[in-house]
């Protein structure tokens, strides 16, 4: 194999003064009109959605794990985890999914996407409790492990980019805060945490059935209490850092009711009314969310046609 260097690198210094002499077209797209199969390739043009919930998975410890001699086993941990992380993202009609090495990430938009999104997250967050246990019951030398997982919205640009005129290497960019605010969401994370940034804590807070337990422990019934906390996203703009953190995860004698319930737009639950409040205004003490409320507010106003409610 040999390489014309020259003639590669003065290929693509043509195209930077080319691309950066002018900037591309930006065509805003409504999400019923948004086709990920469509996006423009060799075109200097962008589709633009204003609106995109991104779920990012990160599973702990995975740069530990051997694949020497210990390779049949790694195999099938990251099959049991990406495999029915990526399950769980699809069941739960995300828009888009791309697997990026150990996680993955799924982007939402239309017609219930916070719901879509949130209870995904919510879900492998659940499952990832059981994995843990069953990797730690089976191989006790493995590395601690488990799903982080990190919530995000906002507006995207996105093209497909790649090689022209072949397909295989060809793959769709995403440019904006959500994948990115998620990712570093996740990152922030413990295993068995989800954290979600201001954005999308902001479409969530009046949700009884997402800020308050639904009171069971072990299976009994028992006080209805407080699920999020304040926390700070790492390595993001400080106006991006406040976040709310959740290590709850699904009930397992009413989560489905209330997954279904969160699905089908319900928000209410009068056993939950004083708690909720709480957890409100506990997320309002975070100062860069109080601070920016009003400005997503009017941002979003502008933009209601094709959200959920």
């Amino acid at each position: 194999m040999s390489v014309d260097l020259h003639a590669l690198l003065e290929k693509i210094h043509d195209d930077i003064d080319e691309e950066l002499s002018s900037t591309p077209d930006v065509v805003v797209k409504s999400p019923d009109a948004f086709d990920v199969d469509k996006l423009p390739i060799n075109k200097r043009e962008w589709h633009r959605l204003d609106d995109v919930v991104a779920v990012a998975v990160d599973l702990k410890g995975s740069s530990k794990m051997s694949t020497g001699k210990h390779a049949a086993s790694t195999a099938s941990i990251y099959e049991a985890s990406t495999d029915n992380a990526v399950r769980v993202l699809h069941d739960f009609e995300a828009d888009f999914i791309q697997i990026q090495g150990d996680g993955a990430f799924g982007l939402f938009w239309g017609e219930n996407r916070y719901e879509r999104a949130i209870c995904a997250a919510i879900t492998v967050q659940t499952f990832s409790e059981y994995l843990t246990n069953k990797i730690a019951d089976k191989w006790k030398g493995a590395p601690a492990t488990g799903y982080k997982v990190g919530v995000a919205s906002g507006r995207v640009l996105a093209k497909r980019i790649g090689t022209p005129r072949n397909p295989a290497e060809q793959e769709p960019i995403w440019s904006g805060k959500p994948v990115n605010y998620a990712v570093k969401a996740a990152q922030t994370a413990n295993a068995g945490e989800l954290i979600v940034t201001g954005d999308v804590w902001d479409e969530i807070e009046d949700n009884d059935f997402l800020t308050a337990s639904c009171g069971h422990s072990g299976g009994e019934p028992g006080a209805v209490a407080e699920l999020w906390h304040n926390v700070s996203i790492e390595n993001v703009p400080d106006d991006a850092r406040d976040g709310r953190l959740l290590r709850s995860v699904w009930c397992e004698k009413c989560g489905a009711d209330f997954c279904n319930a969160i699905l089908a737009g319900e928000t209410s639950r009068e056993d939950a009314k004083a708690v909720a409040e709480k957890s409100r205004q506990a997320a309002q003490l975070a100062g860069g969310l109080k601070r920016v409320r009003e400005k997503r507010k009017k941002l979003r106003d502008a933009h209601r046609i094709g959200l959920r409610r």
